[in-house]
C-alpha cells in the first residue's frame, strides 16, 4: 500500500520523533512557508502540547536536514526550498503524507531513468548467486500477490537491483525510489490489474539480469520506468494536480 513509504520516516517512537514528523510534514506540504518564522519555543511547546525539551531536539533534526535555522536574534525560520535535503529519506516521505504533486514524482521519475538502467546492467555483469535468489523471489512474489500486498515486494525488487549493482552508493539510493514508486501509487488510479500489467516488464529485466546481459537489462528497465510514468500522465489524478499547479503557476508537467 502507499503507506509503506512511511517506513522510512524518522523513527516516530519516541516523543522529538514524532514532534520532528509533524512538523516537518506541516513544511514540506506548505502549511508554513519558507521564510516564516516558528512561534517561540515556549508558545510553540504550548500550542503542540509537548515539552520545550522535546520540541528543540525536534528542530535539532528538522536544522539537520535543511528545513529549518535558528538565529539568536531572528528565532527559527523555515528555510527555502532548495536548501533541502531533498534526498533525505524524510524528507522525501512527508512530501507524500498527502497527494503528491505531480511535478515531484516527473522529477523522481527523470532521476530513476538516470540511475536505475545502469544499475541493472551493473547487475547483470556483478550479481551474485545470492542477489539473483532474491531478486526471483521478489519476483515471485509480486506476482502471486493480491490487492493491497503489491507495494512491499515490488519495492524490494528494486532494490535487490540497486544492491546487486555492487555499488554501494546506488545501492544507498533505495529510499529515493521507494518515494517514486509509492508516490506514483498514490497519484495514479494504482489497482491490482494495474499492477500486472507491469509483471512482464519486470520479467524482462530479471531475465537479462539472469542472462548476464546487461545492455538488454540496462533496456529493459528504461521501459519499464517509462511506461510507469506513462501510467502516471494518463492518471486523472496527474491531470488535475497538473491543472491546479498551472492555475498557480508552480508547476509542470510529468
Amino acid at each position: 500500500s502507499p503507506g509503506y513509504g512511511s517506513s522510512r520516516t524518522y523513527s516516530q517512537r519516541s516523543l522529538h520523533g514524532q514532534v520532528a514528523h509533524d512538523i516537518g510534514v506541516r513544511i514540506v506540504q506548505g502549511d508554513i512557508a519558507a521564510g516564516e518564522a516558528l512561534p517561540n519555543e515556549e508558545t510553540f511547546s504550548a500550542q503542540l502540547n509537548v515539552s520545550r525539551t522535546a520540541l528543540r531536539e525536534a528542530i535539532k533534526v528538522l536544522a539537520a536536514k535543511g528545513l529549518l535555522e535558528s538565529r539568536p536574534k531572528t528565532g527559527t525560520k523555515i528555510r527555502p526550498r532548495e536548501q533541502w535535503n531533498l534526498l533525505d529519506p524524510d524528507v522525501l516521505a512527508w512530501q507524500f503524507s498527502e497527494a503528491p504533486d505531480a511535478a515531484i514524482i516527473a522529477d523522481l521519475f527523470e532521476i530513476c531513468e538516470m540511475l536505475e538502467p545502469y544499475a541493472a546492467s551493473l547487475a547483470a555483469k556483478r550479481r551474485s548467486a545470492a542477489q539473483m535468489a532474491t531478486l526471483r523471489d521478489a519476483f515471485a512474489d509480486m506476482a502471486s500477490a493480491g490487492e493491497g500486498e503489491t507495494t512491499a515486494p515490488d519495492l524490494l525488487f528494486h532494490q535487490g537491483i540497486l544492491d546487486a549493482a555492487g555499488n554501494e552508493f546506488l545501492s544507498a539510493l533505495g529510499s529515493l525510489l521507494e518515494s517514486a514508486l509509492v508516490g506514483s501509487f498514490q497519484l495514479s488510479s494504482y489497482s491490482l490489474k494495474v499492477f500486472r500489467t507491469s509483471l512482464p516488464g519486470h520479467k524482462e529485466v530479471l531475465d537479462a539480469i539472469e542472462a548476464g546481459d546487461g545492455e538488454r537489462a540496462r533496456s529493459a528497465m528504461l521501459a519499464l520506468l517509462r511506461d510507469s510514468a506513462d501510467d502516471i500522465r494518463r492518471s486523472p489524478r496527474a491531470a488535475k494536480k497538473r491543472k491546479r499547479a498551472g492555475r498557480d503557476g508552480q508547476g509542470s508537467e510529468p
